[in-house]
C-alpha cells in the first residue's frame, strides 16, 4: 500500500512537517520513493506569487531545451531556486543531474489576457515542455503553475530529504499547503510521473489504493480533455475525473463523490435529487472507480478535500488542532505533528463521505 498525507496551516511551514508525518508511517510504504506539492508560498517565493513557477527535475541540456523553448514563447525568467543538495555518497535515491524551480513573467500578449487564457497557456506551456524533454530523454517537468512547486524523486525518502536538505527549516521553501505520498508507483514501471500527488491546473490529488476500472476511466478520458495524458498510474484517473468535475464541468464540489462511486440504482432513484444522480451516472458511467481508495485533494483556492471509496477499504484519518489540518493513512502520522489535538474529535471519512478543508480550517462533512 502507499501511505499518503497532507497539512494544511495559517502560518507557512517547511517540508519536514510533511515528512515528520509521514515517516512514521514507514512500514506502510516501501522505500522506494518520496514526492510532494506544495502551495500557497512564502520564503524563497514570496515576491512571486502572481506569476508561474516552473517545476523541473533535468539535465544540463534539458535546462536549455527548456530556455530556448521559454524564451520563443515570450517567457522572462524573474528568479530561479535551485536546491542546494547534499550529494553524499551511499543515498538510496535516483538523483537527476539538475533541480531547477523558475519563475517567469508572463508574456506580453498575455499580460492583459484573462484568467482563462492564462491557466490555458500554463497547461499548453507544460504538456509542449514535457514531450520535448521527453523526446531527448532529458527530463521532468511536474508543474507550471503560479505559487505552487511539486518536487518527486525515486529513492529512500529518508535519503531524498537528506540530499535535498529538507530537514534543514532555512525557511526559504514554506507553504501553507502541502500534499505528500512516501512509495512510487510499483504496481507499474517507475517513472518519476507515476509518483503520487499528481497535478494539472491548480488540482493536486494524491491516492492510496487501485482503480480496478483504469483503463475504462482511461479509455474515455482520453477523449475528454487534451490534458487527461500520461497515464502512468491508475490513480491519475482520479485527479482528472476531479478536474473535469469541478472546473471543466464547473459542478459543486460535492458532485465529485457521486461521479466516482455513485449511490445504489434504487436507492439514488428515491431521493429528491433522484433524477439529477441518475443523469449523472448516465453521462458519466465510464468515470467510476472500483476498488480500495482514499484520496486526498488540494483546489486551486487552497480548499482540501478527502474521500474514500466505496467499501472503505483504505485508511484514512483527519485531525486539527485548530491552526492546522492534517490528514494521513495512519493515526500515528498525526500524533507525530500535532499531538495536542482533541483525538476525540479526529475524522475518518465514511465510505459515503467528502470531506472538505476550507482556508479559515473549518472541516465541512458532506454525505451522499
Amino acid at each position: 500500500m502507499c501511505r499518503i498525507g497532507s497539512i494544511k496551516c495559517r502560518e507557512a511551514v517547511p517540508p519536514s512537517l510533511a515528512l515528520r508525518l509521514m515517516l512514521p508511517q514507514q512500514e506502510g510504504h516501501d522505500n522506494s520513493g518520496f514526492a510532494l506539492v506544495m502551495q500557497d508560498l512564502e520564503g524563497a517565493f514570496s515576491h512571486y506569487k502572481e506569476t508561474p513557477l516552473l517545476s523541473l527535475a533535468t539535465t544540463p541540456e534539458g535546462l536549455r531545451l527548456v530556455a530556448d523553448h521559454m524564451a520563443a514563447l515570450g517567457f522572462v525568467q524573474l528568479a530561479q531556486w535551485v536546491p542546494e543538495v547534499d550529494n553524499r555518497a551511499g543515498l538510496n535515491m535516483a538523483a537527476m543531474p539538475r533541480y531547477v524551480f523558475s519563475n517567469y513573467d508572463w508574456p506580453e500578449v498575455y499580460r492583459y489576457r484573462g484568467q482563462k487564457d492564462r491557466e490555458e497557456l500554463l497547461l499548453d506551456t507544460r504538456l509542449a515542455l514535457r514531450r520535448l524533454l521527453e523526446e531527448h530523454d532529458a527530463g521532468y517537468v511536474y508543474s507550471f503553475w503560479p505559487d505552487v512547486l511539486t518536487l518527486k524523486e525515486i529513492g529512500d525518502p529518508a535519503d531524498i530529504a537528506a540530499y535535498f536538505r529538507l530537514w534543514d527549516d532555512d525557511g526559504r521553501l514554506v507553504a501553507r499547503n502541502i500534499v505528500a505520498q512516501c512509495r512510487q508507483n510499483t504496481n507499474y514501471g517507475i517513472v518519476r510521473y507515476a509518483a503520487h500527488p499528481f497535478f494539472l491546473q491548480g488540482h493536486t490529488l494524491c491516492a492510496n489504493g487501485e482503480n480496478t476500472l483504469f483503463t475504462r476511466n482511461r479509455e474515455f478520458q482520453q477523449s475528454l480533455h487534451r490534458g487527461y495524458t500520461g497515464f502512468e498510474s491508475d490513480s491519475q484517473c482520479l485527479l482528472y475525473t476531479l478536474h473535469y468535475v469541478h472546473r471543466e464541468l464547473g459542478w459543486p464540489l460535492t458532485y465529485y463523490k457521486h461521479v466516482l462511486t455513485p449511490l445504489p440504482a434504487a436507492e439514488a432513484a428515491s431521493r429528491e435529487d433522484g433524477e439529477v444522480l441518475g443523469l449523472i451516472r448516465e453521462s458519466l458511467a465510464q468515470l467510476e472507480i472500483n476498488g480500495p481508495n482514499a484520496i486526498i485533494g488540494l483546489l486551486p483556492d487552497g480548499k482540501m478535500l478527502a474521500c474514500c471509496d466505496a467499501k472503505k477499504l483504505r485508511p484514512l484519518v483527519i485531525g486539527s488542532d485548530g491552526d492546522m489540518v492534517a490528514m494521513a493513512s495512519e493515526v500515528c502520522g498525526l500524533n507525530a505533528i500535532v499531538p495536542a489535538r482533541d483525538k476525540e474529535k479526529d475524522i475518518y471519512p465514511g465510505e459515503r463521505e467528502l470531506v472538505v478543508v476550507d482556508n479559515g480550517l473549518e472541516l465541512q462533512r458532506w454525505l451522499q
